[in-house]
């Protein structure tokens, strides 16, 4: 792993706009047909969790709300993550499609009430990511402050297009290792 310095600070910040570039040149349909690929992917890979925590899809990420729905038949809680405070880790809010959201200070469409639950599995964004297991995500180290902080740790699974997959995202001490990486070309343990 290498330590955080400027270099690496500024290299991450080009990558990660250049990550939301690249899934923006996907078409709406290309976009829906990986999507259900990786919900295909991930019912095949992973057993049903007691609580799944995902995110609403933003910046032309994967849509995978559609295996939360499949766990929730299925008896699985679903929830969001709520900023609670800056430089914290993330709290989850249960979630149910009659759930109001409304956008948070990132413009996150976030649940404002409800029960705060804690997820046995997370599916975490990949804006950017590599085959040893780490994300490169938007900046501000919600998720790897939340995986650090979490016991039991849930299970990170982290949800992807191929055209995001890089050699290395440069991991710093800070970056938490993913579990599982899956993309519209499969599933990957870790």
């Amino acid at each position: 792993m290498v330590e955080l310095n400027e270099d690496n600070t500024a290299w991450r910040r080009v990558l990660r706009r250049e990550m939301v570039a690249r899934r923006s040149l996907l078409g709406e349909a290309a976009h829906a047909g990986l999507s259900a690929r990786i919900v295909e992917h991930l019912l095949a890979a992973l057993p049903v969790p007691r609580v799944v925590a995902f995110c609403w899809p933003i910046k032309h990420e994967p849509d995978v709300r559609a295996v939360v729905e499949r766990w929730a038949a299925l008896g699985a809680k679903a929830a969001l993550p709520v900023v609670v405070a800056e430089d914290t880790p993330l709290a989850f809010r249960e979630w149910t499609a009659q759930t109001p959201l409304e956008a948070d200070r990132y413009g996150i469409p976030t649940p404002l009430a409800g029960d705060f639950v804690v997820p046995d599995l997370i599916l975490l964004p990949l804006n950017g990511f590599d085959a040893a297991g780490y994300r490169l995500g938007y900046g501000g180290g919600y998720f790897d402050r939340t995986l650090a902080a979490l016991s039991p740790r849930p299970l990170a699974v982290g949800v992807g297009f191929e055209t995001n997959r890089l050699d290395t995202i440069r991991p710093e001490s800070h970056d938490q290792r993913l579990d599982w990486i899956v993309t519209e070309a499969g599933s990957f343990r870790v």
